[in-house]
């Protein structure tokens, strides 16, 4: 057993994340997501309404292989297609990890 407590969630000091926020037409929605997450540096994606109401919060594996967290992220693409049929415009925020500073 060790002493010391082990909490893999808090973030180490060197490590940075930076956040953004996009708007978009509902119908751009999927596909949009699906771009950020190629990048493969997006840790978490906030899809908002136009009002700011939380509609979908996902987290991503940092690290992991991007055709891999599509395939994994399919159920929840569905719900986004879901959404973009509902509303006309959608915030998306995006929180990277970010490089060195």
């Amino acid at each position: 057993m060790s002493d010391q407590p082990n909490t893999p969630e808090t973030p180490k000091a060197s490590e940075k994340t930076i956040s953004e926020q996009l708007e978009v037409a509902g119908n751009q929605l999927v596909d949009k997501v699906q771009e950020l997450i190629n990048q493969g540096n997006v840790r978490k994606v906030i899809i908002k309404s136009s009002d700011d109401r939380e509609l979908l919060e996902v987290s991503l594996t940092v690290g992991a292989v991007a055709g891999g967290v599509v395939a994994l992220a399919a159920p929840w693409l569905a719900a986004l297609g879901a959404i973009a049929a509902l509303v006309a415009r959608v915030k998306i925020e995006i929180v990277r990890e970010g490089g060195e500073a």
